[in-house]
This record gives C-alpha cells, sequence and structure tokens, in this order.
C-alpha cells in the first residue's frame, strides 16, 4: 500500500484478509473482472492454504472477458481452471424472465459447491460488492441457496473501494470497465438465442475500435440500442463514424441501428421491472 493511502481504507483491507485468513481454502468463482480480480488478489495476501480459481466459459461470456482471465489468473500465479456451462440448455434461463440470472448462478454455483467438496476445500467465494446487495441480483439467491460466500460485501467494499484498492495494490484491472454477460442485453421475456448473444457480442467489439470502452448494444430484435456515457456520444454523431457503425450493425442483422439518448446506464434493462412495481 502506499505511505499515502486512506486509513480507512487500510483498515478495510486488513479487516478482509483477517477474515480470509480465518476462511483457510475456497473456490473462487473468477470472471477476471474488477471484484473477483481483487478478491483473487487478497486471497493471495491472505496467505490462505489452499484455493483455485475457476472461470465458466459459455455462449453468454464475451470471448475477450475470457482471455482476460487466463491473463490475470497467470499474472497472479493462481490454480485457475476453466469449465464450461451450458444456460443456452436451459429453457428456465433462456426465456428471459426476470430470474434470468438465479438459473445462471444456479448451475455455476452447482458446480463450483461440487468441485468444493471433490477437493475438500472450505467454502465456495464469489465477487459479490456492498453496492450489488442494493441492486436487483437474483444471482444472490443462488449464492444463498448453495451458501457462497460474498467476502467483498461482508467486509463492506463497495464498488469504488474495490477499484482504490486495487490501483493501490498495482491491479491492471482497476479501472477496467464493468463487461455483465452478454445475456444482459436482451430485455426480459425476449427469448435469448445464440444468435442474438454472438451478434451483440460482434456489435459492442466493433464500437470498441473507435476508442470506446464502455458501450452496449440492447437487442431489441429488429433494434439495436447503443448505451454509451454521455461524454462519448459526440463521437458517435461523427457522419464517418455514424455511417460505419450503422452499416456495420444493420449488417449483423439488424434493420434500425440507433442511440440510447440518456447514456450508458447500468442495469437499464431493469427499468421495465421498476415500472411494474410502482
Amino acid at each position: 500500500m502506499s505511505p499515502d493511502a486512506d486509513p480507512e481504507a487500510e483498515e478495510k483491507l486488513s479487516r478482509l484478509l483477517s477474515l480470509l485468513k480465518q476462511y483457510e481454502s475456497a473456490v473462487l468463482a473468477f470472471s477476471g473482472g474488477v471484484d473477483s480480480s481483487f478478491l483473487l488478489r487478497a486471497m493471495g495476501l491472505a496467505g490462505m492454504k489452499q484455493f483455485v480459481a475457476v472461470t465458466a466459459c459459455s455462449g453468454t461470456m464475451p470471448s475477450s472477458d475470457y482471455q482476460r482471465a487466463l491473463s490475470i489468473a497467470g499474472e497472479e500465479g493462481a490454480e485457475h481452471l476453466v469449465i464450461r456451462t451450458d444456460e443456452l440448455a436451459n429453457e428456465e434461463f433462456v426465456r428471459n424472465y426476470a430470474d434470468r440470472c438465479f438459473h445462471c448462478k444456479d448451475e455455476l454455483f452447482s458446480k463450483l459447491c461440487m468441485m468444493a467438496r471433490e477437493r475438500q476445500l472450505s467454502h465456495v467465494f464469489d465477487g459479490t460488492n456492498a453496492d450489488d446487495l442494493r441492486d436487483y441480483r437474483p444471482g444472490l439467491k443462488a449464492a444463498a441457496k448453495h451458501g457462497v460466500r460474498s467476502p467483498l460485501a461482508e467486509c463492506g467494499f463497495s464498488k469504488n473501494d474495490i477499484r482504490n484498492a486495487s490501483r493501490r495494490l498495482g491491479l491492471g484491472t482497476w479501472d477496467q470497465p464493468s463487461s455483465p454477460c452478454l445475456s444482459s442485453r436482451v430485455p426480459y421475456g425476449r427469448k435469448i438465442t445464440a444468435e442474438a448473444l454472438r451478434r451483440i457480442e460482434a456489435s459492442e467489439e466493433f464500437l470498441r475500435t473507435f476508442g470506446l470502452t464502455t458501450v452496449r448494444v440492447r437487442d431489441h430484435g429488429d433494434i439495436a440500442r447503443i448505451e454509451v456515457p454521455a461524454d462519448d456520444m459526440a463521437a458517435l454523431f461523427d457522419p464517418v463514424t455514424r455511417r460505419s457503425v450503422s452499416e456495420r450493425l444493420r449488417g449483423l442483422g439488424y434493420a434500425f441501428v440507433s442511440v440510447d439518448l440518456d447514456g450508458y446506464k447500468s442495469g437499464s434493462m431493469n427499468r421495465n421491472l421498476e415500472h411494474k412495481n410502482h
């Protein structure tokens, strides 16, 4: 930690390391994102006796995220395993109701708990943080069902806490944009298909070639609704860029290409749920 580190932040990290030492061994659900990468580093710093990071690879995971998980686990020197999950074979997931994430996490945690038993590891961890507890997260019910522990949330780490601590620890993921699974781009009630996931991924990859780091392509059937932070909208409206993006996304199967004037908002697909509850 740097000499000018925030004492409160240092105390929170110390509390996390003490907690991890008590747990001794674990299987970590590792996506290579900001949260799980920080937790992986903390597990090493805590000197946990035995742990393994496990990445679930499936059609809902962007290939770039998979490659990043491999790279980060290698840099950390952690034992790292990759398993396959097949959410698209689960009709409860594919029909894409509001509890979609429960079914995804239920399969994942079932497999991780089985692995923990086989390896005689005491716990299964995920990277849930304190902010997640205040959001609509059906996956939390799956975690509770399987007894998954969330050390970051237990120690009160917010997303900003994790980013700041990651930066002080020298983790390259500290400013990495969030990257939820591709199915989160499909409105609830609209069936999730492999084809839709592929064109969402291809669309977002293309948009990133213009220097856009935080971008979502929400798939509304014939309509692609692009979300970027407000400060990045001007780049999209450049005539050459606008034409190029429109042509590329229409070539991927969208009849109409739009930009959401409200800008990027994490979990924007939950707006309809909020309206239904009022």
